[in-house]
């Protein structure tokens, strides 16, 4: 809402006008005094407590103050009772020189809250200057032949003041001949000339002595004088005539110095020296026109010849004046009226006052930050501006009253992301092509504690080896708080909850400052392979902000433990003791070695490496498997006792190892068997409960594995014998659905196999009874016993021992053809002898 008044005041000849509005914190207001000039110091101007409506007490309270521009300090303000006060002595002359209206301007200033009042001080002229003539004798010349009517310019007089204080009128002193005409110019300035009033004659009187006086209009009036010297001359009596009375131009404002203006031209009628003219501004022609523009004497060429400015003046007079050559020289006189049109060659003004450089980062929208004014003195569409905050940044400018804006907040600040604005305040005009300015204001944003500590990984997973030294530090966790100074300051602890593994304080802790982690005891990857626990930064700011993290600790297997000997069991330490039947063939499985290592990854890679052995040709041992094979058929100049000594190492960094010796034996006679020792005390240091586990699984699963065959045998062993009976000296032969087996038997003969064409001895005066599959290779186990041929086929059972029936069971194809589902159609059973 506006609210618009206007007071006179008697005293003092004051005039003075205010319009305020009120917005949001900050009142803008104008206000208006006049008052004249050459006041002397103290002398009252206005009451401005009284004019803002402001107690008197609250003139020191708040602060009020006056904000000016130029070096001197015109005005001030008395603040114990709010009186304006002249503070210097003011000369309009001196400071606006030639304007017509004159003014000071300057603004007031009120804090808590923030008011500003823009205060224009309009200066009156008083005539205090009297007029004056450049010379103080002004010489005319007169040729006799004139005729009465005859008019004559006289030099002008000048008044620094201005309106009714500069010249009005002109006098002369009474004579008989002459008398004095003033004209107004388009200026409102006034010029004499002389008026012949009745003829001439040089003879009588060849010169006249008169006063020029020139009066201005001010109470009281003030006059300067000049004397005129009139010379009476003999007759030329033409003189020259200009084509125009008055000649008008236009010039833009912008023109360069030297620009051709125009050419005057003016004719004498005389002849010879009487008709030469030559070309001058008169003396009406000021000194400012002079420096502005050249007149060509020869030529009547005008030129530009200093810098036109349309804001100082649009529009010049030029008296110019031609005169002839002749003895009498005559003149003509003309008036040459140049208009200058408006360029925009002003870029607007821009004017900051009461500038908040600090803010805070919470503030509220629409904070008032400055305020700013923006002109033009340019005329029209040159003069009116447009103006914007540049660079998307959150202020906008808000426009006030006339020409004033406020520069307020318009969007979150967040001193993390910008610590500092240059605002730069860009003001354009209308004009083609307009012009620019711009205007840069720094703004510092101040922190608040509005962030967090932030983790630079919200889970970090820490990697440790095992075995490590107490008390050192294994890992830096890291938090930045993008807040400053206090804000910033970063501590560390661990959190403890629920949650968390009860073992972890014992395990680690943190420097509150660096983030340091550091292992208080020496981690073992058998035992704890990882653990978690949560880490708690927290600012220095007030309220405090924190955030955690999850930090994952993984411990890392060293190579610490050796391998450790599964199976096959150990005897005496390190040996054990296998038996190996003369007939086995190349690549017949001796025995596997099991081993384990308690450490993991390439530390728990084992590999098997054969060190000795009585008969290397004889052995291959599987690198990674640790199979033990025979590399080649027995033979018979082998020695019956094999010695193996083999190392199992691992992949760790430096590897370990375990050394076994495996022995076994080459069973020379079918008959022959070989008991290991079963009462030999065994180390209970190599059975983990892992290997204990093992053992078991292992165990079970091969007593399954037995029963599952047995019973199967004996199935098919009955559904046989229900098939064919039995025969007296007949013993059974098994044969698969796909070949039959067929024998006769003769003392002294060897056992054929049909299915592979391979021949096995039988000694003579020996008997057996041979339970043997089809296609069996010759490396089968034989369930052999003596042949007592009173007995019937159905009597004959088998006495082979438990543990070399089950070995061969193991061992034999037919076992693993059971293994692999292959079923056999036990459907024949024959006896024979040898």
């Amino acid at each position: 809402m506006t609210d618009e008044r206007t007071i006179r005041a008697q005293s003092g000849n004051l005039f003075y006008f205010i319009g305020f509005c009120v917005v949001a914190e900050v009142v803008v207001g104008q206000i208006r005094y006049s008052i004249p000039e050459e006041l002397e110091h103290g002398a009252f101007v206005g009451n401005m407590a009284g004019d803002l409506k402001l107690n008197i007490g609250d003139l020191i309270v708040r602060k009020l103050r006056l904000v000016t521009d130029g070096r001197n300090k015109y005005l001030d303000i008395n603040l114990k009772n709010g009186i304006l006060f002249v503070n210097e002595r003011i000369d309009r002359e001196l400071i606006c020189q030639d304007l017509s209206t004159c003014l000071i301007s300057f603004e007031v200033v009120i804090e808590n809250p923030l008011e500003i009042y823009s205060v224009d001080m309009e200066i009156m002229d008083i005539n205090d200057n009297s007029p004056t003539f450049i010379n103080s004798n002004l010489f005319v010349k007169i040729a006799e032949s004139f005729a009465p009517g005859a008019r004559f310019p006289l030099e002008s007089a000048q008044d620094l003041d201005l309106g009714t204080n500069s010249v009005a009128t002109y006098r002369i002193g009474s004579n008989e001949h002459f008398d004095i005409n003033i004209q107004a110019r388009s200026d409102g300035s006034k010029i004499a000339e002389l008026i012949l009033e009745t003829p001439l004659d040089r003879e009588k009187e060849s010169t006249f002595h008169l006063v020029l006086t020139a009066i201005d209009g001010g109470i009281p009036a003030r006059s300067g004088t000049a004397q005129v010297i009139i010379t009476v001359l003999d007759a030329n009596d033409n003189a020259p005539v200009f084509d125009h009375e008055t000649y008008e131009v236009s010039l833009f404002e912008n023109v360069a110095e030297g620009y051709f203006v125009m050419k005057l031209n003016a004719n004498d009628a005389d002849e010879g020296t009487n008709a030469e003219v030559q070309y001058s501004f008169n003396s009406h022609t000021s000194e400012r026109v002079r420096q502005l523009f050249d007149l060509n004497a020869e030529t009547g060429e005008i030129k530009v010849q200093g810098v036109l400015d349309f804001e100082k003046s649009n529009v010049y007079e030029i008296e110019v004046q031609a005169t002839d050559k002749g003895t009498l020289a005559l003149a003509g006189h003309s008036k040459v009226l140049v208009k200058l049109i408006d360029v925009n060659d002003n870029a607007p003004e821009v004017k900051v006052t009461s500038v908040s450089n600090t803010i805070p980062e919470d503030a509220a929208l629409d904070t008032v930050i400055a305020l700013v004014s923006i002109s033009d003195i340019d005329s029209g569409e040159n003069g009116r501006v447009g103006c914007q905050v540049l660079m998307g940044i959150p202020f906008k400018l808000q426009p006030s009253v006339k020409s004033q804006y406020k520069l307020i907040t318009d969007g979150v600040l967040d001193r993390e992301m910008v610590p500092c604005y240059n605002i730069s305040i860009a003001a354009w005009d209308a004009g083609s092509p307009p012009l620019y300015t711009n205007k840069t204001i720094i703004v510092s944003v101040s922190d608040v504690n509005d962030n967090a500590p932030r983790f630079t990984q919200p889970l970090y997973t820490v990697y440790v080896k095992e075995n490590n030294a107490p008390g050192t530090s294994f890992f830096i966790v890291t938090a930045s708080d993008s807040d400053f100074a206090q804000n910033s300051y970063v501590t560390y602890s661990i959190l403890g909850n629920q949650n968390q593994d009860p073992s972890v304080p014992i395990y680690i802790d943190i420097h509150s400052n660096s983030g340091n982690l550091y292992a208080l005891r020496s981690f073992d990857y058998e035992q704890l392979k990882s653990f978690q626990f949560r880490v708690e930064a927290k600012d220095n700011g007030i309220p405090k902000l924190s955030s955690s993290t999850t930090v994952t600790v993984i411990i890392l297997d060293q190579n610490d433990n050796s391998p450790v000997i599964i199976s096959p069991l150990m005897w005496n330490g390190s040996t054990t003791l296998r038996m190996v039947p003369q007939s086995a063939y190349a690549g017949y499985l001796v025995t596997k070695i099991i081993a384990s290592d308690a450490d993991s990854g390439q530390n728990a890679r084992l590999s098997f490496k054969l060190l000795g052995a009585t008969d290397t040709s004889l052995i291959n041992l599987e690198l990674h498997s640790g199979e033990i094979k025979l590399a080649r058929a027995i033979a018979d100049q082998d020695l019956s006792t094999q010695h193996l000594n083999i190392l199992v190492k691992d992949n760790g960094e430096p590897s370990l190892s375990t050394t076994v010796s495996i022995v076994f034996s080459i069973m020379g006679n079918v008959n022959e068997t070989f008991t290991e020792p079963r009462d030999l005390p065994r180390k209970t240091e190599y059975f983990s409960d892992v290997n204990l586990y093992l053992i078991i699984i292992l165990g079970a699963t091969s007593f399954i594995f037995f029963v599952t065959v047995v019973i199967l045998f004996v199935v098919k062993f009955r559904q046989g014998r229900n098939v064919y009976g039995h025969n007296s000296g007949i013993c059974c032969g098994i044969t698969t659905s796909r070949e039959s087996y067929n024998h006769s038997r003769t003392p002294g003969e060897s056992i054929h196999y049909l299915g592979e064409g391979r021949t096995i001895p039988v000694r003579d005066r020996q008997h057996y009874t041979m339970y043997l599959p089809p296609n069996s290779p010759g490396t089968d186990f034989l369930f052999i016993k003596p042949y007592d041929a009173t007995l019937p086929c159905s009597e004959v059972k088998d006495t082979t021992p438990n543990t070399s029936k089950k070995h061969a069971e193991e061992t034999s194809p037919l076992s693993h053809r059971h293994r692999r589902g292959e079923q056999f159609d036990m459907h024949r059973h024959d006896c024979f002898e040898s």
